[in-house]
């Protein structure tokens, strides 16, 4: 969705909040936190862990160029708070990990911020902080939200392995009676590789949170499998943003419907297929697993 097809009071709203944050929190200040470096920069030095970070995963985490991330990553070197190392078998692989010097000024940093917390919530009464710890709550919640991503990903991937095997250990703790992959439908991954399928991977800050995959049958309806939603995450509208992805994917491969079963243990997942418009129908195959079948007409 684009800014044209957003009402015009809700992003003059937001744009009105974020004037008010960086203000208040000091971000426009050269010096943060009364430091001699800018907000970017204190944001950085708080993301080298004592035991080292790959470089990559400070870039994907803050979701910042690689240019600038370098930049800011020599700076802090040249303050002698974080030493870069290249990897022996890819010098492209960097690490960076704090000094002495950064640990200490990590813990000053950590402090102001304290204080800086404090002073956003001292003036108020209890029960306007209160109001306003749940309203951040919230509102990080939903920044967050906005971030995951749903691609396409290979099927035999780490990421699509990990996020299976946490699925099938899901559903072995929620079935009455376990799960084994053999016993139900298309265990064999392979089967959801193009052209006769296509697998999603949801990712927040680069990692896995969720996945699921369809197989393609020409005009007739396209099957649903292997949803799941990382448990940190359920309450962020990901499941909803990967059914939608693989209905459009189905879309694209000329479906005129979707279908999909389910267990009936997994409650929220019946809640939300009814919401997004699924409609119960007769068992359409003979999954082990299935109580209830399912079944989307697709514009």
């Amino acid at each position: 969705m684009t800014h044209e097809q957003l009402d015009r009071a809700s992003i003059d709203r937001v744009r009105a909040f974020n004037r008010a944050v960086t203000a208040r929190i000091g971000a426009l200040e050269d010096e943060y936190l009364g430091s001699a470096r800018s907000l970017g920069a204190s944001r950085v030095l708080w993301e080298v862990r004592d035991d080292g970070v790959d470089v990559r995963e400070i870039r994907e985490r803050l979701e910042l160029d690689s240019g600038y991330l370098s930049r800011l990553l020599r700076s802090l070197e040249r303050e002698g708070l974080v030493g870069l190392e290249a990897s022996a078998a890819d010098s492209r692989v960097r690490t960076a990990r704090p000094t002495e010097a950064g640990r200490a000024e990590r813990v000053e940093l950590d402090r102001r911020s304290d204080e800086l917390a404090a002073s956003l919530l001292a003036p108020l009464s209890p029960r306007q902080r209160e109001r306003l710890v749940e309203a951040m709550g919230t509102a990080m919640r939903l920044l967050e939200a906005g971030l995951v991503t749903v691609d396409p990903a290979d099927a035999a991937s780490d990421d699509a392995r990990a996020c299976l095997s946490a699925y099938y250990a899901e559903l072995a703790r929620r079935f009455p009676g376990g799960f084994d992959p053999a016993q139900s439908l298309h265990p064999d991954t392979r089967e959801f590789a193009e052209p006769s399928g296509r697998f999603l991977i949801a990712r927040l800050h680069g990692r896995a949170i969720g996945c699921g995959a369809v197989l393609f049958h020409g005009s007739e309806p396209a099957y649903i499998k292997r949803m799941w939603v990382d448990d940190d995450v359920r309450d962020m509208g990901v499941g909803r943003r990967i059914l939608e992805a693989l209905e459009q994917t189905a879309r694209e491969h000329r479906a005129a419907s979707v279908t999909l079963e389910t267990n009936a243990s997994l409650t929220e997942a019946i809640a939300m297929y009814r919401a997004a418009g699924y409609i119960e129908v007769p068992p359409f195959n003979d999954e082990f697993y299935a109580d209830h079948w399912f079944e989307k007409p697709l514009d």
